[in-house]
């Protein structure tokens, strides 16, 4: 306990060569989780080829060879729900898992994870639901960074910035984004602006994005053939646009809480056969509307290329959100990231129709609207912009549209803030740690931790003195930062708002989550 201790202080002593040293080991852990996810999205992409022809295959070869098929589903569904009862938190997207573990709510046996997230997600997204591949690519990529800190033997501090690391790693390789990868870990994972996390994950993505780009190409991950740049003159529809997908993005987040209840609720079919339901669907959807199979690329490259009506549009739009509730609401291994974009370039598609034929813009411009409201609906449903923003643009390969991008997304921002919407991941978060079982939270360490936080503007740390301030049991101020300063707190040290406060203290999640709320506010 008393070494431990000691090596905790050291880290925070040699804090500069604590940020340099976990830089060096980011890069590491790009290159490990970059080749893991390459494998992953090689993989899914090999699936998704072999299930297109072999629907092709099943419509012309009779009856027979179609109920061999299901037969073969209806196996897949099992083995998901054994391989989800050996480990439970390879289920659902993976990033409300990636986030309670970095707060200390959660513990991840790192290679369990690993195996059973590569395997769950190929065969649950490869048979064909409507899962995306980047919640397990994250949690894939925060995986590898546990693991490369447990196999070194880090401290609990430096392990989790290399499993947040590891994440923006897996997001980077997942879509080709290290940019997004960076801010996802910044906005999302960390809720605050650290260098230390900025420079792990920077150097966690690049190295990523790298071995993604030498094994797939430098190409976008979605090819728009014409992307002019949005006039200034209708930048007043992104407004409309905006309001729409603000819309939008909050039923999609209520309807996916509504899903995740019907099925933990309902008593007719038996828990084993849950994953095997959505299975079922999506054989049917195979021969009526395979459009709205699997993650989605394809059907917005289709989108793009202006292949469908207006009708078609609403028809995938519907078909598409239903089959997502019910995919991700059993519970296999797969995300909505990918998901809800489709969702987003469907809307944005039928936005941009509509306004072309009745309030005459140039058909010239829909593209701009299919792309400008995946970031609109991805800003609603996990109230992330700047990540949305910077994810679409990486995209799609279009800077040029990041002012549209910015405007339309904190429109939609705005929308979901005012119907009391909340992130889809905190909730999603919120709702497995009602439902965890005791042995899967961290919650009476004995270990002591050095915890980071930012002091925000308008919190009620701010413009106080320490002595002053009524701080958390089993914890100690022992650093700040402000700016390159480094101040060693006195009891009439005054704390400014911008300060990083660096605290001592039991690794407890209680303890982090009450000293994130009183930096915050």
């Amino acid at each position: 306990m008393a070494l431990k201790k000691s090596n905790v202080l050291t880290t925070f002593i040699n804090w500069r060569d604590f940020r340099l040293k976990i830089f060096f080991e980011g890069i590491f852990i790009g290159l490990a989780a970059g080749i893991v996810v390459v494998l992953f999205r090689y993989m899914l992409e090999q699936a998704e080829l072999l299930r297109q022809r072999l629907y092709v295959v099943l419509e012309m070869r009779g009856i027979g060879l179609i109920l061999l098929w299901f037969a073969a589903l209806f196996v897949i569904g099992c083995l998901l729900y054994w391989l989800v009862q050996k480990e439970p938190m390879a289920s659902g997207s993976g990033i409300p898992q990636v986030k309670g573990t970095i707060s200390g709510h959660f513990k991840m046996n790192w290679l369990r994870v690993l195996v059973v997230k590569f395997i769950g997600g190929v065969l649950a997204i490869g048979a064909g639901l409507s899962l995306g591949r980047e919640g397990p690519s994250i949690q894939l990529g925060a995986a590898m960074g546990q693991g490369v800190s447990r196999l070194l033997g880090r401290l609990k501090i430096e392990e989790r910035y290399l499993m947040t690391s590891g994440a923006s790693a897996g997001l980077a390789a997942a879509f080709n984004a290290p940019l997004a990868g960076v801010m996802f870990a910044l906005e999302e994972l960390h809720k605050s602006f650290s260098p230390a996390v900025l420079m792990s994950a920077m150097a966690a993505s690049l190295t990523a994005d790298l071995v993604a780009r030498e094994s797939f190409g430098q190409k976008p991950i979605f090819h728009f053939p014409s992307l002019p740049v949005l006039p200034l003159k209708y930048y007043i529809y992104l407004v409309g646009l905006g309001l729409v997908c603000g819309v939008l993005g909050v039923i999609f987040n209520r309807a996916l809480i509504k899903a995740l209840n019907i099925y933990s609720e309902q008593r007719w079919l038996p828990r084993k056969f849950v994953p095997v339901f959505p299975l079922m669907i999506g054989g049917i959807l195979g021969f009526v509307l395979p459009e709205v199979l699997g993650g989605g690329n394809g059907l917005v490259d289709l989108v793009a290329q202006g292949r469908f009506s207006l009708v078609i549009l609403v028809v995938l739009l519907v078909g598409k959100f239903l089959f997502t509730m019910v995919s991700y609401g059993s519970g296999v291994p797969g995300g909505i990231f990918l998901p809800m974009l489709v969702l987003g370039a469907l809307a944005g598609g039928i936005y941009g129709n509509l306004m072309t034929h009745y309030l005459h813009i140039n058909p010239h411009y829909i593209n701009d609207f299919v792309v400008l409201a995946m970031a609109a609906y991805f800003t609603a449903v996990v109230k992330a912009p700047v990540t949305g923003s910077i994810l679409i643009t990486e995209m799609t390969g279009s800077f040029q549209h990041l002012p549209g991008l910015i405007a339309v997304s904190m429109t939609a921002y705005l929308v979901s803030d005012l119907l009391k919407s909340q992130p889809i991941y905190e909730t999603l978060l919120a709702r497995s740690l009602a439902k965890k079982s005791p042995d899967s939270l961290t919650t009476q360490e004995a270990g002591k931790i050095i915890i980071e936080e930012v002091v925000c503007l308008g919190s009620g740390l701010a413009a106080k003195r320490v002595k002053d301030i009524a701080w958390p049991p089993h914890c100690l101020l022992v650093g700040i930062k402000r700016g390159e300063k480094e101040i060693i707190p006195k009891g009439n040290t005054k704390i400014l708002a911008g300060d990083f406060l660096y605290v001592l203290a039991n690794e407890a999640a209680e303890i982090k989550d009450a000293l994130s709320q009183m930096a915050a506010h």
